[in-house]
């Protein structure tokens, strides 16, 4: 899958979470909602003063945030997603690690500190080229391998577009803020 693709699956994810919450949400409480009034007009020739709805605001974030990474000194395309622990770690950006091997897995580095893991959502399996934080230790975790069963310890914050030889020899990785 290339790059463009990947952000584009990426950033609609969340979108799609969202939609498929309001719509189960909405749907009971359609079922108990009183019935709306009829816009039709009341006799012939009486027009009714409707307004056209007002589209939703955006949030300041309600998209994934893309990133500027460079590992062991060449660039890699990189988006966080936009969750509450993805735009805490943006708040330790820049960055620079030292990564280490994990399980022939991942590649590892501990951060300055512990993130934000409220709000964290549903668990899944890391893929090849995931950014995770493995909450316990407090470290990142960047996925040259399918990593484990979905767990609640590890919080999936984005993805790099990067082959797994490249990212599973890595040993040093610096994180910006895209400009």
């Amino acid at each position: 899958m290339n790059s463009a693709a990947r952000r584009a699956l990426v950033r609609a994810a969340p979108a799609a979470a969202l939609l498929l919450a309001v719509t189960a949400c909405s749907g009971k409480a359609q079922e108990n909602a009183p019935a709306a009034p009829s816009t039709a007009p009341t006799s012939p020739g009486e027009q009714q003063n409707s307004t056209p709805p007002v589209p939703p605001v955006p949030s300041e974030r309600s998209t994934a945030m893309d990133i500027r990474v460079t590992l062991d000194g060449r660039p890699v395309d990189a988006i966080l997603n936009d969750s509450p622990a993805a735009r805490d770690f943006a708040e330790l950006f820049p960055l620079t690690l030292d990564l280490k091997d994990f399980h022939s897995t991942e590649r590892v580095a501990d951060l300055p500190r512990k993130l934000d893991t409220s709000g964290a959502p549903t668990p899944a399996a890391a893929k090849v080229g995931d950014i995770a934080y493995y909450a316990p230790w407090g470290n990142l975790a960047l996925f040259y391998r399918d990593g484990p069963a979905p767990s609640a310890d590890l919080l999936i914050l984005g993805h790099l577009d990067i082959g797994a030889d490249q990212l599973g020899s890595a040993t040093r990785i610096t994180i910006e803020a895209a400009s």
